[in-house]
Protein backbone atom coordinates (compact mmCIF):
# COMPACT_ATOMS: atom_id res chain seq x y z
CA UNK A 1 0.00 0.00 0.00
CA UNK A 2 2.90 2.82 1.02
CA UNK A 3 6.25 2.92 2.28
CA UNK A 4 7.60 4.26 5.41
CA UNK A 5 10.91 5.45 6.23
CA UNK A 6 11.84 4.06 9.33
CA UNK A 7 15.45 6.60 9.22
CA UNK A 8 13.66 9.59 8.55
CA UNK A 9 12.76 11.77 11.78
CA UNK A 10 9.50 12.16 11.18
CA UNK A 11 7.75 10.21 13.28
CA UNK A 12 6.68 6.67 12.53
CA UNK A 13 2.78 7.51 13.04
CA UNK A 14 2.97 10.92 11.38
CA UNK A 15 4.07 9.56 8.38
CA UNK A 16 1.59 6.73 8.35
CA UNK A 17 -1.14 10.04 8.88
CA UNK A 18 0.16 11.50 5.79
CA UNK A 19 0.06 8.96 4.02
CA UNK A 20 -3.42 7.44 4.66
CA UNK A 21 -4.50 11.82 3.51
CA UNK A 22 -2.59 11.31 0.73
CA UNK A 23 -4.54 7.99 -0.32
CA UNK A 24 -7.86 9.75 0.93
CA UNK A 25 -7.69 12.78 -0.70
CA UNK A 26 -6.49 11.69 -4.04
CA UNK A 27 -9.32 9.32 -4.08
CA UNK A 28 -7.33 5.78 -3.80
CA UNK A 29 -9.47 4.99 -0.36
CA UNK A 30 -13.23 6.08 -1.46
CA UNK A 31 -15.74 7.01 1.50
CA UNK A 32 -16.97 3.89 3.48
CA UNK A 33 -13.72 1.47 2.45
CA UNK A 34 -12.82 -0.19 5.28
CA UNK A 35 -8.79 0.48 6.39
CA UNK A 36 -6.96 -2.39 7.11
CA UNK A 37 -7.45 -3.98 10.95
CA UNK A 38 -4.61 -2.67 13.50
CA UNK A 39 -2.91 -5.75 13.63
CA UNK A 40 -3.07 -6.30 9.75
CA UNK A 41 -1.31 -3.17 9.13
CA UNK A 42 0.85 -3.57 12.14
CA UNK A 43 1.95 -7.40 10.60
CA UNK A 44 2.45 -6.12 6.97
CA UNK A 45 4.20 -2.60 8.02
CA UNK A 46 6.42 -4.97 10.74
CA UNK A 47 5.61 -1.93 13.44
CA UNK A 48 3.95 -1.29 16.63
CA UNK A 49 0.43 -2.02 16.87
CA UNK A 50 -0.11 0.94 19.43
CA UNK A 51 1.91 2.96 16.51
CA UNK A 52 -0.81 2.10 13.86
CA UNK A 53 -3.48 2.81 16.51
CA UNK A 54 -2.20 6.31 17.50
CA UNK A 55 -2.19 7.42 13.58
CA UNK A 56 -5.87 6.17 13.64
CA UNK A 57 -6.96 7.92 16.39
CA UNK A 58 -5.32 11.21 14.84
CA UNK A 59 -6.87 10.74 11.47
CA UNK A 60 -10.05 10.11 13.53
CA UNK A 61 -9.97 13.46 14.85
CA UNK A 62 -9.10 15.61 12.14
CA UNK A 63 -11.76 13.69 10.47
CA UNK A 64 -10.75 11.34 7.60
CA UNK A 65 -11.75 8.18 9.09
CA UNK A 66 -14.48 7.12 11.66
CA UNK A 67 -14.87 4.03 13.65
CA UNK A 68 -17.09 1.69 14.50
CA UNK A 69 -17.08 -0.76 17.38
CA UNK A 70 -16.19 -4.34 16.44
CA UNK A 71 -16.23 -3.52 12.91
CA UNK A 72 -12.60 -1.41 12.81
CA UNK A 73 -12.03 1.93 10.56
CA UNK A 74 -13.73 3.63 7.68
CA UNK A 75 -12.44 6.47 5.41
CA UNK A 76 -15.16 9.47 6.08
CA UNK A 77 -17.25 10.81 3.18
CA UNK A 78 -15.39 14.38 1.88
CA UNK A 79 -18.47 16.64 2.53
CA UNK A 80 -18.70 15.87 5.78
CA UNK A 81 -15.18 17.10 5.99
CA UNK A 82 -16.29 20.18 5.62
CA UNK A 83 -15.15 21.94 8.78
CA UNK A 84 -14.13 25.42 9.00
CA UNK A 85 -10.54 24.38 11.08
CA UNK A 86 -9.66 21.71 8.54
CA UNK A 87 -10.09 24.27 5.55
CA UNK A 88 -7.97 27.26 7.37
CA UNK A 89 -5.60 24.55 8.55
CA UNK A 90 -5.11 23.54 4.89
CA UNK A 91 -4.75 27.31 3.70
CA UNK A 92 -2.21 27.66 6.41
CA UNK A 93 -0.05 24.69 5.33
CA UNK A 94 -0.25 25.72 1.73
CA UNK A 95 1.00 29.39 2.25
CA UNK A 96 4.21 28.18 4.01
CA UNK A 97 5.00 25.75 1.29
CA UNK A 98 4.33 28.09 -1.28
CA UNK A 99 6.70 30.28 0.30
CA UNK A 100 9.34 28.15 1.03
CA UNK A 101 8.87 27.12 -2.94
CA UNK A 102 9.30 30.56 -3.75
CA UNK A 103 12.83 30.66 -1.82
CA UNK A 104 13.72 28.31 -3.01
CA UNK A 105 13.59 29.40 -6.46
CA UNK A 106 10.46 27.66 -7.52
CA UNK A 107 8.81 30.02 -10.70
CA UNK A 108 5.05 31.76 -9.66
CA UNK A 109 4.24 30.15 -13.21
CA UNK A 110 5.22 26.54 -12.85
CA UNK A 111 3.22 26.81 -9.15
CA UNK A 112 0.07 27.77 -11.14
CA UNK A 113 1.06 25.59 -13.86
CA UNK A 114 1.24 22.63 -10.90
CA UNK A 115 -1.65 23.96 -9.63
CA UNK A 116 -4.12 23.87 -12.95
CA UNK A 117 -2.26 20.16 -13.82
CA UNK A 118 -4.20 18.43 -10.50
CA UNK A 119 -6.91 20.39 -10.82
CA UNK A 120 -7.27 18.45 -14.13
CA UNK A 121 -6.13 15.07 -12.81
CA UNK A 122 -9.03 15.52 -9.43
CA UNK A 123 -11.84 16.67 -11.90
CA UNK A 124 -12.01 19.86 -10.66
CA UNK A 125 -13.80 23.40 -11.95
CA UNK A 126 -13.00 26.79 -11.43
Amino acid sequence: MFELDLRSRTPIYEQLVDKLIELIVSGVMVPDEQLPSVRTLAAQLTINPNTIQKAYRELETKGYIYSIKGKGSFVNASNLMQDENKLKEAWRKLEKLISEALFLGIKPEDIIELVEKLKEQKGGTS
